[in-house]
């Protein structure tokens, strides 16, 4: 089976625009859990300090971990956080912002999930049964396509 060529699409003839990406992810934890999230009393420390940066830094390196990705200029990096007692999760909103011949939307993204598996790897002693759900684009400017939101 022949199997088709790999590349990364080339934007050389694009111009720049201002760019805007929104992600969003959740981790469900059980309630002891979340309280101690909550209360910042976690063993291993301030989880969502430590979730906060991990996903800052996660968008900086997004071209190392997805092979195809451009490398951006990232002028904004967001990861907030909003915790929900009624179903004891966590939301996580990562918002990218800068200007590219590409969108930043593979940037959110991975925020958003290495913001959640921080949670998840400084929560896992406590918690066997948390799970990740719902990553996706919330909504995403800039470039030909224009605003997308989800």
């Amino acid at each position: 089976m022949e199997r088709p060529d790999t590349r990364m699409i080339d934007v050389s003839a694009k111009r720049e625009t201002s760019r805007l990406a929104i992600a969003r992810a959740r981790l469900k934890l059980n309630r002891d859990t979340f309280n101690l999230v909550k209360k910042n009393k976690v063993p291993k420390g301030d989880v969502l300090a430590v979730a906060q940066a991990a996903g800052i830094m996660a968008a900086k390196q997004t071209p190392s971990l997805i092979p195809l990705c451009h490398p951006l200029l990232l002028n904004s990096v967001a990861i907030d956080f909003d915790l929900k007692s009624r179903d004891t999760s966590v939301e996580i909103t990562a918002t990218v912002k800068g200007i590219g011949k590409t969108g930043f939307e593979m940037e959110a993204l991975t925020a958003a999930a290495i913001a959640a598996l921080t949670i998840y790897d400084m929560c896992k002693m406590l918690d066997k049964g948390m799970h990740i759900t719902d990553l996706y684009l919330v909504k995403k400017t800039g470039g030909k396509s224009g605003t997308y939101t989800a």
